[in-house]
């Protein structure tokens, strides 16, 4: 009987180790698809002005290196105590300058995370609405960006008066608001300052030629953050 139960403890080791390969190598497969194309959406939706398309190929190797890790020391606490110091002397030699790449640094490490806890569902639910959130709001982004707001700044560069009644008139036709932020009018030299609003880039280019037009003037168009 000793026999027998000795040999039934050794197949279900086998078999849990073998259940536990299987779950190993499915997280990893997950890691891989999730990191990619979280590392698509950052070069097709992000806004940093790093070369993003290289920057992207190390999500892969974060989330499936986070999840290695994870997947090893989750059941030891001397492991985890070993990396918790080992983490300690690890340094990045180039600061991370951009906010947005950070986010999305995290976003491969809580993956990696997440898939080595085995936490599957989870995981991949906060993967889809992460990426859900990111093509949602770039569409918003893309909505609104539509209508150019600027601050535009005019100025004489003679002795002549600025003409402003003819310089609003002028850019009614293209814009499709008006605002005035600021005049300066000091020993014949008037500077105007408008928050102005076009519905498309061909009405700013339209708007910069008829200033031109008006002749000794200088103008520049800024835009309102």
């Amino acid at each position: 009987m000793q026999e027998q139960s000795f040999l039934t403890d050794i197949a279900n080791q086998f078999g849990s180790g073998e259940s536990s390969v299987v779950d190993f190598l499915i997280n990893i497969f997950i890691t891989i698809i999730l990191s990619y194309i979280i590392g698509m959406v950052y070069s097709k939706y992000g806004n940093s002005l790093s070369n993003r398309k290289k920057l992207m190929q190390t999500f892969v190797l974060i989330s499936v290196t986070v999840m290695l890790v994870i997947s090893i020391v989750k059941s030891s606490l001397a492991l985890s105590l070993g990396l918790v110091g080992a983490l300690s002397i690890v340094r990045f030699r180039t600061a991370i300058k951009e906010p947005e790449e950070l986010v999305y640094f995290f976003v491969a490490i809580a993956l990696g995370l997440g898939m080595g806890a085995n936490q599957r569902i989870v995981t991949l639910t906060g993967a889809i609405i992460i990426i859900l959130y990111i093509v949602i709001q770039n569409i918003n982004t893309v909505k609104n960006a539509v209508q150019q707001n600027l601050i535009v700044t005019i100025s004489n560069t003679s002795d002549k008066g600025l003409d402003e009644n003819k310089i609003l008139e002028l850019l009614r036709n293209h814009c499709s608001k008006i605002d005035l932020r600021r005049l300066d009018d000091v020993n014949n030299s008037t500077e105007l300052s408008l928050n102005v609003e076009f519905n498309d880039f061909e009405s700013i280019i339209k708007a910069k030629n008829d200033l031109k037009s008006v002749g000794d003037i200088q103008f520049s168009f800024i835009e309102n953050y």
